[in-house]
């Protein structure tokens, strides 16, 4: 059985919250209790609050190794409907109690920690493909679909469909994830983040409405886009419980290119010379001479160019590709298959942290005028941070304007006068991530391109966005007055009970 203890604090925010939560956990009535699983399934079973008070937060995967859960729940709430989910949220509104929407759980930054106990809301229930539009191309589908179920789905349409979104946790995350972490798939150049792919939204709101946030047309001058606010809110404004996305047909053409750079700049420049000119393929990643190494025993800086599209315009786009290559050296295209074949494989994480290894990433984004001296000064942070065993980076999604760069290290921490290993780890990591953000922070970057912002990120961006996050904060206030959605994550200020 693991067994529920605060973990080690690594910030002053979580220092503050998870003590409270542990004396908190219980406060549901037994008359709400009852009320809940008269509207939903419920479940109190300890070894489902276990497994529903963590995510793929890295530093929580250290605590779950030590038998540490960061929050429990009260209750798991699983509904099937969204007027299921309407129900929940209004009782829980009118009684004060907290509510951690979640699904696959496969964030890695605390966003479904259930900080304040209460309800943890697991979307899986709802996972059904209610139409593909196959004039308009759209897919209607729930929040809790995975993303290999809706992939499944779309393939036996007609000729066959696809949305395009494949992030690194596509077997373990679903719509409802995707949405409100603002995320991006792996063949993001050609398809977009998630935020474009979306048409419209049905949400959950804490007083228990139910809203449509837009029509189904495909543009519109009607006033802010609701469907935007909602995107990347994780949960903290309302739930999302459907969502109508763009499709396209399956691909008929592919085509594949391997190329090396003698600098990491001179592929950053290629990529963006590439962009444009207007070409975009689907996957673009340069790595780094210590990825490469890693991943394709290269000893350069690795190019790998992946497109699928309509022969006539994946000839244009890979003619563009050549012509802005030249030079480059070629190297062999089965490393696009070993790309493929282990994109998705996370299986070292856990072991690593059971060994002591604290890994992480950070993926950060900006423009093409800037990122490389970013990028240095970035690497040099992580590198120069004691206890740091190394550090890399690739660029992993880019833009006509900008491009996301993603980088790993890896420490293994010494404990000091006092520490345990579990302090000296989460201290370490502590460190690491503060003269991370303060680097992004001064440089201007964005302090997130798609992992979302959760609980880990909450302080960065409060100092990211300045005065632009007291304007969120009252739309959070407007929305959630009592403060019931998600507490804890992406800045916001707690509501006094």
């Amino acid at each position: 059985m693991i067994t529920p203890t605060p973990p080690t604090p690594f910030d002053v925010a979580v220092d503050q919250l998870v003590p409270r939560l542990m004396k908190e956990q219980n406060a549901l009535s037994p008359a709400l209790l009852e009320n809940l699983a008269a509207i939903a399934p419920t479940s109190i079973d300890g070894e489902d609050l276990a497994e529903h008070g963590r995510d793929w937060w890295p530093i929580a995967i250290g605590w779950a190794a030590a038998g540490q859960v960061p929050a429990l729940a009260s209750v798991i709430v699983r509904p099937e409907t969204a007027e299921q989910v309407a129900l929940v949220l209004k009782a829980c509104n009118e009684a004060r109690v907290a509510v951690t929407p979640m699904a696959g759980r496969s964030g890695v930054c605390g966003g479904t920690i259930p900080l304040r106990g209460g309800v943890a809301l697991d979307l899986c229930a709802l996972n059904e493909v209610h139409e593909v539009d196959e004039i308009s191309e759209t897919v209607t589908v729930d929040a809790g679909m995975f993303g290999p179920d809706l992939e499944a789905h779309l393939a036996g349409v007609g000729p066959g469909y696809s949305v395009g979104h494949f992030p690194q946790s596509f077997d373990l995350s679903t719509v409802g994830g995707w949405l409100a972490c603002r995320g991006a798939g792996q063949y993001s150049t050609r398809y977009g983040k998630i935020e474009d792919m979306v048409v419209t939204l049905t949400v959950a709101l804490p007083d228990g409405r139910l809203i449509d946030t837009a029509g189904t047309a495909p543009r519109s001058a009607t006033g802010p886009s609701l469907t935007q606010l909602f995107v990347g809110s994780e949960g903290t404004l309302g739930v999302i419980t459907s969502a109508t996305l763009k499709v396209h047909r399956k691909a008929t053409a592919e085509a594949r290119r391997v190329v090396s750079f003698d600098s990491f700049d001179a592929g950053l420049e290629a990529c963006r010379r590439i962009l444009q000119r207007g070409a975009t393929p689907a996957v673009l990643r340069l790595y780094d001479v210590i990825e490469s190494m890693r991943s394709f025993e290269v000893d350069a800086n690795v190019l790998i160019v992946l497109d699928e599209a309509d022969p006539h315009l994946l000839g244009a786009t890979m003619a563009i590709v050549d012509e802005e290559l030249v030079g480059a050296r070629n190297e062999d295209l089965a490393h696009v298959d070993h790309w493929l074949s282990h994109r998705n494989n996370v299986s070292q994480l856990a072991p690593l942290w059971r060994n002591h290894v604290v890994v992480d990433t950070i993926e950060i984004a900006g423009s093409w005028k800037d990122l490389s001296g970013t990028t240095e000064r970035l690497l040099a942070t992580l590198r120069e941070t004691p206890g740091t065993l190394t550090a890399s980076v690739h660029q992993s999604h880019a833009y006509s304007d900008g491009a996301c760069c993603y980088f790993t290290f890896a420490g293994r921490p010494t404990p000091e006068d006092g520490e345990d290993q579990l302090e000296a780890e989460a201290n370490y990591y502590n460190r690491v991530w503060s003269a991370a953000n303060a680097c992004i922070i001064s440089e201007g970057r964005a302090v997130s391109h798609h992992h979302g912002v959760g609980l880990h990120r909450a302080e960065a961006l409060v100092s990211s966005l300045g005065a632009a996050h007291e304007v969120l904060q009252q739309v959070k206030t407007a929305l959630d007055p009592h403060g019931i959605m998600n507490p804890g994550k992406l800045g916001f200020s707690e509501v006094s009970k």
